[in-house]
């Protein structure tokens, strides 16, 4: 396998979950290079239903402190960003800018499991998207789900059109807390091939 020698080392391989952070910050400008290459992984007719809360000063953190696990409370606090990975559930009303063909947009209004299904799937998709930009990019990523989708939700998104899907907290990682990394299941146990 041939690549640049440094790419599927900093994207994958030599990549790892950050458990603490520096105190380095993080521009916005950073934050906005990051969006800029994550936006542009497909999504399902080109949906682009995830959106990204950029919770960047210790104020805004706090907010989502009632709705953490314990377990992640030390690293989000700690974290120079925390991003809300959200989907937005009316994602269809932006399809006449970004789909080529008429009717998407009536097409997801008229059909709210289609919507639903989609936007989940395809705004999963765009935080993964995002957390690849973010490595290739030099930033060391947190993602979490150990936390109460409802307290974000109520805290951030009272209007409800947005959605929490998972947390990410953003930044150069302290190597001294990583964890040992864990086994990854082999080809044989997680690939079928017919």
């Amino acid at each position: 396998m041939t690549h640049t020698p440094t790419s599927l080392e900093q994207i994958f391989l030599d990549a790892r979950t950050a458990n603490g952070f520096t105190d380095k910050p993080v521009p916005l400008s950073l934050l906005q290079q990051v969006y800029a290459l994550a936006r542009m992984g497909p999504t399902s007719m080109n949906t682009q239903p995830t959106r990204y809360v950029f919770l960047t000063t210790p104020a805004s953190r706090q907010r989502l402190r009632p709705a953490l696990s314990e377990g992640n409370l030390d690293k989000t606090m700690s974290a120079p960003v925390t991003v809300i990975v959200a989907t937005d559930t009316r994602f269809y009303e932006f399809m006449p800018e970004v789909w080529h063909r008429e009717g998407a947009r009536e097409m997801f209004a008229g059909n709210a499991a289609l919507a639903q299904g989609t936007a989940t799937r395809n705004g999963t998709l765009g935080g993964a998207y995002f957390m690849v930009a973010a490595r290739a990019l030099g930033l060391d990523c947190g993602p979490m789900s150990g936390f109460d989708i409802a307290k974000v939700n109520a805290e951030f998104f009272p209007d409800g059109r947005w959605q929490a899907n998972f947390l990410i907290s953003l930044g150069y990682g302290d190597a001294s807390l990583l964890f040992a990394r864990n086994a990854r299941l082999s080809f044989e146990q997680a690939c079928l091939v017919l």
